[in-house]
């Protein structure tokens, strides 16, 4: 089969890695891809926007599955211009949801009403949109801190500030409602409560009806050891997590998964693709923060070098809804991912820093982020440059092989977090 994948960064490159391993790939088409995934496949030059461009490239090139890496083009309805286009119909199948769906990550207030329908364990909440300062900032009184402050739409990752200080919050709602911090994205807040636990990352396939559970793993969200700092886009992953044993995944296969996929179908909401579920283990009890509509980044660069089955045998069981009678394969070690970045993420940052070393390391792969191809080599051209990934028999030694090839790739302002899965090694029940 043929297949175009859709996006340029670490998960896509995870994605494409894995896809071209499979039998059942014929041509890997990638737009905008970067320097990292052409030996994967081939570059494809395709305005997402033009549906008589898109239209034109499916059919010319024979796509038979278009996988969509990031969430922008699904809440933007990517998905639904293809499945609206009678020439397409029934030629390609889309992994990632339509527009419907893709607002239990669009929109926060959507998601948080979604699982209070459906008895699905998150957070106490309010919502506040323009307008509804002085009643946003009057409900801070009513609850005890920290504060959790989300902006309803999307906003890079970023939209979320957690604050014990009202007068903090007071500002922040202030900025968020009235002064366009975040923009679109901030003009309605969810206000939450705060769950005092431990964060894992949780992630399905589904057809709609049959889902499979992938993976669970952690990400390291703040950009300095120890958890300090500001937020990013994740500065390293580990899969599988220790905390997430058994009995915990149970709970959030039979508590949160399920119903999900059940409430999406007595709602009328179709749903192909990735689901990410974000959750905090509280005492040994999921409750979910969001939703994503896709793979997480990076927890795709540990997820699936331990996904043993063919990824398109998957896909191919969501084209036809045989999904129940397909089998997900798991490697028992343990994958652990570490980001490099430009000095100065997640603020300003310089570009074009060549990189060296990224050829040199042994066991591990290297995803391609927030990169270009320059005169003399490959160069930095994100905050985020990319993630090298190794596997090991249990996390001890996932750790020191990723380190030991971290150490190899260097370019000028090259920073990483040096603690990535120490936490789980020091105290795996705690962590």
């Amino acid at each position: 089969m043929n297949v175009l994948l859709i996006g340029g960064g670490g998960r896509e490159h995870a994605l494409a890695w894995k896809m071209a391993q499979s039998s059942l790939l014929d041509t890997l088409y990638i737009t905008p891809g970067n320097p990292g995934m052409v030996r994967h496949g081939r570059s494809a030059e395709v305005d997402l926007h033009d549906p008589r461009d898109l239209r034109r490239f499916l059919l010319d090139h024979r796509i038979s599955i278009v996988v969509v890496g990031p969430e922008q083009p699904l809440v933007d309805g990517l998905h639904d211009r293809i499945a609206a286009d009678p020439e397409l119909e029934g030629r390609v199948t889309v992994i990632g949801p339509k527009r419907s769906a893709a607002r239990l990550e669009g929109s926060k207030d959507f998601a948080k009403e979604f699982m209070f329908r459906h008895n699905i364990p998150t957070a106490a909440y309010r919502t506040f949109a323009k307008g509804e300062l002085k009643a946003a900032q009057e409900h801070l009184r009513m609850i005890k801190p920290p504060f959790v402050i989300k902006a309803d739409g999307l906003a890079g990752g970023k939209g979320v500030v957690i604050t014990t200080d009202e007068k903090e919050a007071r500002t922040v709602l202030k900025e968020m409602l009235e002064g366009g911090r975040f923009g679109e994205a901030g003009d309605c807040v969810v206000i939450e409560e705060f769950l005092d636990g431990i964060e894992v990352s949780a992630f399905l396939i589904t057809d709609g009806h049959a889902f499979k559970m992938l993976p669970a793993a952690k990400d390291y969200k703040r950009i300095g050891d120890g958890d300090t700092g500001p937020n990013t886009g994740g500065m390293g992953a580990v899969s599988p997590v220790p905390f997430a044993d058994r009995e915990f995944m149970q709970k959030v296969h039979d508590r949160i998964a399920a119903p999900t996929i059940r409430g999406l179908q007595k709602e009328g909401i179709p749903y192909q693709g990735f689901l990410f579920m974000g959750l905090m283990n509280v005492d040994g009890e999921p409750y979910v923060i969001e939703y994503n509509v896709r793979l997480g980044d990076p927890e795709a660069q540990v997820v699936l070098p331990r996904l043993r089955s063919d990824l398109l045998d998957l896909f191919e069981g969501i084209a036809t809804n045989t999904l129940s009678e397909r089998h997900v394969d798991v490697d028992d070690r343990t994958a652990v991912a570490v980001v490099l970045a430009s000095e100065g993420y997640p603020g300003p940052y310089k570009k074009g820093m060549l990189i060296e070393g990224a050829d040199t390391v042994e066991e591990a792969q290297v995803f391609m982020a927030g990169v270009e191809q320059g005169p003399k080599g490959l160069v930095t051209d994100g905050g985020r440059v990319l993630a090298v990934t190794c596997m090991g028999k249990d996390i001890e030694h996932a750790i020191t092989r990723t380190y030991r090839n971290v150490m190899r790739i260097a370019f000028n302002g090259r920073y990483c977090r040096t603690d990535i899965g120490h936490d789980l090694v020091r105290s795996p029940q705690q962590a």
